[in-house]
């Protein structure tokens, strides 16, 4: 009898002990949130205003970059053609303007004009002649001559203003073989005559 009254002692002292002790309770922080309740998100999102309407014609995206390229300082006119996707713009320029200046002006204008949407993919000029052949075929498209026609015209433009890339250059230079060694081993060592 003597253990059971052991073991009812020690079980009235662990129920009294147990029932004592304080509930553990985070710190009264006033500016976190009560546990077990939803968290409300915020989520910021991008003020997007609706794109104004503008007349999508060839010719008016092409009078629109002629007159972002003429926002430029130093630019004194602009013409534009467009062509698909791809514009060919010409820039007149003081003559007197050095070589340097007229890259860094020519840069510029195609950095404005690839901030555009329209201009992402436009090709800048400011050859005097090539400008003078772009406003010329823009005022032959304006009269409403088919652009069609005009076409060889626009690619040989397109062609002076930007190199051939250099992945769709064909490569000229063959492998060298024994043949071919031997060959130019014999070139040079002939003797000069």
């Amino acid at each position: 009898m003597t253990w059971k009254l052991k073991w009812i002692g020690l079980l009235a002292a662990l129920l009294v002990l147990t029932g004592c002790q304080q509930e553990n309770k985070p710190p009264a922080n006033q500016s976190a949130p009560p546990s077990g309740k939803k968290i409300p998100q915020t989520v910021e999102v991008k003020q997007t205003a609706p794109e104004p309407k503008r007349d999508q014609s060839p010719q008016a995206k092409a009078d629109r970059l002629a007159q972002l390229a003429m926002q430029v300082p130093n630019v004194k006119s602009a013409s534009a053609v467009v062509m698909g996707k791809y514009t060919l713009v010409g820039i007149a320029l003081d003559p007197t303007l050095d070589r340097g200046r007229v890259g860094t002006i020519k840069y510029t204008v195609a950095q404005a004009l690839k901030e555009d949407p329209l201009g992402a993919n436009a090709l800048v000029t400011a050859d005097p002649a090539l400008t003078q052949r772009i406003r010329e075929l823009s005022e032959h498209i304006r009269q409403g001559h088919p652009v069609g026609g005009l076409m060889n015209e626009l690619a040989e433009i397109a062609n002076r203003i930007a190199p051939q890339p250099s992945r769709e250059t064909e490569r000229t230079e063959r492998a060298p073989n024994k043949m071919n060694q031997e060959r130019l081993n014999q070139s040079r060592q002939a003797p000069a005559r």
